[in-house]
């Protein structure tokens, strides 16, 4: 298997709101939060219209987008055997995507995220993780790891204390271990873990411009660059409407943003740059040639609703 992806199994349900909704509900726009809490997340659904729902999960969706670039790939990600969880899992597989793990009647349900759009394409997304957050080392097995040639962690799957064993026994079976680092309030939360992993463990680590800023309490983009040369690993780092670059060792490549796209929604950019870096890559193309791949896959999405093309 080319690339494992191991992430929270969440189905997406997409909604159109305005701005005022987003006040109202004491949402900050543009992050992701959590709800611990079924019921309160069950009435943010109440008035909205249901767009789309996707089988969704940040690495998820990068691994569906690596299969339909042609890879052989794989997903480890916890459902309930429920009506969604079946969903889920029906989802996967129609994208070729081998899903490699089996379901069981969980006490909590399958994992979702309401991913609200603004009229300024901008998405905020309302997280109840049910069972995704679940995830045990038990759930992965080091096999399958050991015969992937990268395995693509998310750092949202940091967020619940149990994970946290599956995500090391993920990184110490990984024959290369790649990480997004999935959102600024994750970064917030688990700064001194997340750059403990990007020091010591991980190999490839792809972040947007917020997230790594906020990571190192960088005052300029200038401090990034530096601290992402002494690494000596592969940063990549989205910039939005400034393009993306790659750092490697102490090598820096860059490429521009697409112009003149009609953005519907922001719903996966990120998630499919990473799958089109990451087909280059195992593909051993230039680093370049793989920014250039991410930012192509990227530019597809956000003229589309949803994670999905």
């Amino acid at each position: 298997m080319k690339i494992l992806g191991i992430g929270n199994a969440i189905i997406d349900v997409i909604c159109k709101v305005d701005e005022e909704f987003i006040i109202k509900n004491n949402l900050t726009k543009s992050t992701m939060k959590l709800f611990f809490d079924e019921d309160e997340f069950k009435n943010l659904l109440t008035d909205l219209k249901i767009e789309k729902t996707i089988s969704g999960g940040s690495v998820a969706n990068s691994i569906v987008g690596l299969s339909q670039l042609g890879n052989k790939v794989g997903f480890i990600g916890k459902v309930s055997d429920d009506e969604l969880g079946k969903k889920y899992e029906e989802g996967l597989k129609k994208e070729n995507v081998e899903y490699l793990y089996s379901k069981k009647k969980e006490e909590l349900t399958t994992g979702t995220c309401l991913i609200l759009v603004t009229p300024d394409s901008e998405r905020t997304m309302c997280t109840f993780l049910g069972v995704a957050g679940k995830i045990s080392e038990n759930d992965i097995g080091a096999d399958v790891i050991n015969k992937s040639e990268v395995v693509f962690l998310e750092g949202y799957l940091w967020d619940e204390g149990e994970p946290m064993k599956a995500f090391n026994k993920a990184i110490s079976y990984a024959n290369k271990a790649a990480m997004s680092l999935s959102d600024q309030f994750c970064v917030d939360r688990h700064k001194a873990d997340f750059l403990n992993l990007i020091k010591n463990k991980l190999d490839i680590i792809f972040a947007n411009e917020q997230e790594i800023t906020s990571l190192i309490n960088a005052k300029k983009f200038a401090d990034v660059i530096n601290f992402s040369k002494q690494l000596k690993k592969l940063i990549i780092i989205t910039r939005g409407n400034k393009g993306a670059l790659a750092i490697n060792n102490h090598n820096l490549f860059e490429v521009s943003a697409k112009d003149n796209l009609n953005i519907k929604d922001l719903t996966g950019a990120g998630d499919l740059f990473a799958a089109g870096f990451l087909d280059g890559y195992i593909k051993e193309k230039p680093l370049k040639d793989c920014l250039v791949s991410g930012v192509e896959m990227s530019s597809k999405i956000i003229q589309i609703f949803g994670g999905r093309l």
